[in-house]
């Protein structure tokens, strides 16, 4: 009998995974459509209404409707790798040769991937070709800087001229300094990018891309990344700024700390994550993929603005504050400062703590041991 129920359930998957086929080719030709008129990859509102549709159908079933917008989530997350392979519309097919300056490093050649896919003719000057740098920048329309942050400001003025139609643009998790560095090299038009997300990505689709306006029409770039998907946020160079250091050197900084404590303290990590909850295991897995990846890009990344220690400095003080309280053993104004934060969070509190829970079932899904 339950050999039975189990081959039918393995021909319910096989019949399944003939139909995830058959999306994914439809997906491979509405790639194709979306490349001919100018579409961009993501359509937000098509997405939205789509899994409306879908969840209340699953309701009228008598089905889970999260199960089914999981899947479906899965399935577009698929499908915008896919249409990356189709590429987008070409938007400036005068524009002459995209340079990728780091082009061949990680993050740099997922640029080329995407100029490439979209009809661009580009071209990648590494630090092997800087030789070569005169001919490999002739007739660029655009050059795109991909490079180290201590190197940004050394590479931009080391460039040679570039022909004054031609833009110029860098990828820096810092803006100020590099903007105001390409306006002082470049007469053409700048733009200062900074892409919030790592060259593992499976697809720009959903990215958010910062954008520091320098000078020129710039527009067509910010339009040919939303057909690639990319949410493009702009803001004052000196208010990004400002806000990396929140975003990314403070978390940065407590990650690496909490992680030269774990290891000073000798905690087993393999006790630690046979023990953990979800969310927990979540919580130390953030703290650990620091320590897979490059520790120049994070000393670089924290170190590359002096408001960043100013930061953890502050940050340090109400570490102090707060063992004060516990000190006192004061559960009262623990309990009055956790309310007084609560307060500033307000709604995004309840927000955080959906989307929290949506991440917490995929990490459970994923458990190994």
């Amino acid at each position: 009998m339950l050999d039975d129920l189990r081959s039918r359930i393995d021909e319910v998957d096989q019949a399944l995974l003939e139909l995830l086929d058959q999306r994914l080719a439809l997906v491979r030709e509405v790639g194709e459509v979306k490349r001919e008129h100018g579409l961009p990859i993501y359509a937000p509102d098509r997405e939205a209404s789509m899994l409306a549709k879908r969840r209340a159908e699953a309701e009228q079933r008598g089905l889970s409707p999260d199960l089914i917008e999981d899947i479906l989530r899965r399935c577009m997350r698929e499908s915008y790798q896919q249409e990356v392979g189709a590429g987008s519309k070409c938007l400036r097919p005068d524009l002459g040769k995209v340079v990728v300056v780091g082009g061949k490093g990680r993050l740099g050649s997922r640029f080329v991937q995407y100029f490439e896919a979209s009809g661009y003719q580009v071209a990648a000057l590494d630090k092997d070709d800087w030789q070569d740098a005169d001919a490999l920048l002739a007739g660029a329309g655009l050059v795109v800087l991909s490079v180290p942050i201590d190197q940004t400001l050394a590479v931009i003025e080391a460039l040679p001229p570039l022909a004054e139609q031609c833009t110029l643009v860098d990828l820096t998790s810092t803006k100020s300094a590099p903007l105001a560095a390409m306006l002082a090299k470049h007469p053409g038009p700048v733009l200062g990018l900074h892409p919030m997300f790592g060259p593992d990505v499976s697809s720009f689709a959903k990215e958010v891309v910062v954008h520091c306006q320098g000078r020129g029409d710039n527009d067509w770039l910010i339009a040919q990344m939303g057909l690639w998907g990319v949410k493009a946020v702009a803001v004052d160079p000196a208010e990004h700024d400002k806000a990396m250091g929140f975003i990314q050197a403070l978390r940065h900084f407590t990650s690496f700390t909490f992680g030269m404590h774990l290891k000073e303290e000798g905690a087993d990590l393999e006790q630690l994550l046979a023990m953990s909850s979800p969310i927990y295991r979540l919580e130390l897995a953030m703290v650990g993929r620091l320590f897979a990846q490059s520790p120049e890009l994070y000393a670089d990344i924290i170190l590359s603005n002096k408001g960043h220690l100013d930061l953890i400095k502050r940050f340090q003080a109400r570490l102090g504050q707060v063992i004060a309280l516990l000190e006192e053993g004061d559960r009262a104004s623990f309990v009055a400062k956790f309310g007084d934060v609560a307060q500033y969070f307000g709604p995004l509190a309840k927000s955080f703590l959906r989307e929290s829970q949506l991440l917490l079932a995929q990490s459970k899904d994923n458990r190994r041991s």
